[in-house]
C-alpha cells in the first residue's frame, strides 16, 4: 500500500485502487507502530475515489509534517570510494574509511519536514559550491517509538566541493535550503522490505540524459534497525522521524549539477521522485 500526503488530507492506493482521507492530520496518522493493520481497516470502510488523477498532478506534496529528516553518510562501498576521492587532496580521507568499518554509523541532520521538497518541486544547488550532486537513497519513515513503518524516496543534495574540502564542513555541504527531496509516497508494507530492492538514478539535461546508475539495497553495508538504534539513542522524535540511508551512486568526478538539470529516482515499490535543479 502507498500513502500520499495531499493538500486536502491523505491519499491511500492498494492495488491500483484510490481513497481519500479528508481532514486528517498527518503527524498522527503516520505515527502509529501499527500503520499497515490500520490502513487495511480504514480502507475496508472507505468508498474507492473516483478521480485520484485530479489529486496526484495537482495537490501531491513532500510526505512528511513536522518529523526532522535526518540521513546516514558512507553506507555504501561506492560512497566510502567518493568521499575518500573529493577529500583525498585536503588529506581527510582517512575518515571516511574508518567510518565505514567503525561500529557507529555517520548519522547527520538533514532537514525539517516543512522544508522538504516534494516529486515536482524544485531543488538546489548552493551558489557557493562547484562540485554538487544528487544523492539517491531509501530513506525509512520511522515512529517515535523507533520503529520502521515505511519506506519513500530521498535526495540527499550535496557540496561535494564544501564536503570535499573539510569534513567539518558537512553540514554546510548537506544542510541548506532546497536541499531535500522526499516522496512522492510512502510504501507501507508487511515486513521489511526486499533485499532485491533497487535504486536507480537519471539525470537529464535539456533532451539528452547526461547520467543514470542503478544499486540495490542489498550493498548497504549496515542494518536498518542499528541506524534506527543509534539515531534513537538520546534524541526523541515526538512524531516520528524520517532517515535517508546513504547512497551507493556516485556520478564521476567530472560531473556537477547544473540548473535546469531533471533528476529521476526510482525505488522499486516505491515510485519515482522528481525534481529540477534550481539555484
Amino acid at each position: 500500500m502507498k500513502v500520499y500526503k495531499v493538500f486536502k488530507g491523505i491519499l491511500i492506493e492498494n492495488k491500483g485502487t484510490f481513497y481519500l482521507l479528508e481532514n486528517e492530520d498527518w503527524d498522527s496518522f503516520i505515527n502509529d507502530n501499527n500503520l499497515f493493520t490500520k490502513i487495511t481497516h480504514l480502507i475496508s470502510e472507505l468508498k474507492p475515489l473516483r478521480d485520484p488523477e485530479a489529486y496526484l498532478k495537482k495537490e501531491l506534496i513532500a510526505p512528511v509534517g513536522s518529523q526532522e529528516i535526518w540521513a546516514s553518510g558512507v553506507t555504501y562501498f561506492n560512497s566510502k570510494l567518493g568521499r575518500e576521492e573529493e577529500s583525498r587532496e585536503k588529506e581527510g580521507s582517512n575518515f571516511y574509511a574508518r567510518v565505514y568499518i567503525a561500529e557507529r554509523p555517520e548519522l547527520f541532520f538533514k532537514a525539517l519536514g516543512h522544508k522538504a521538497i516534494g516529486s515536482g518541486g524544485k531543488v538546489r544547488i548552493r551558489k557557493d559550491s562547484t562540485w554538487d550532486v544528487p544523492e539517491p537513497e531509501l530513506t525509512l519513515v520511522i515512529s517515535s517509538s523507533g520503529k520502521i513503518v515505511g519506506y519513500t524516496i530521498g535526495n540527499d543534495m550535496s557540496s561535494r566541493s564544501i564536503e570535499g574540502e573539510n569534513p567539518l564542513y558537512l553540514p554546510q555541504a548537506k544542510t541548506y535550503d532546497g536541499s531535500a527531496a522526499i516522496g512522492p509516497c510512502i510504501l507501507v508494507i508487511e515486513g521489511p522490505l526486499p533485499r532485491t530492492t533497487k535504486i536507480r538514478l537519471e539525470i537529464s539535461r535539456g533532451s539528452k540524459q547526461v547520467f543514470t546508475g542503478e544499486i540495490g539495497v542489498d550493498q548497504i553495508k549496515r542494518k536498518f534497525e542499528d541506524l534506527v538504534s543509534y539515531l534513537y539513542t538520546e534524541n526523541t522524535f515526538p512524531n516520528g522521524s524520517l532517515l535517508m540511508t546513504g547512497t551507493g551512486i556516485v556520478p564521476p568526478s567530472g560531473f556537477t549539477l547544473q540548473k535546469g538539470d531533471e533528476i529521476k529516482i526510482e525505488i522499486d515499490g516505491i515510485g519515482t521522485l522528481v525534481n529540477t535543479v534550481d539555484q
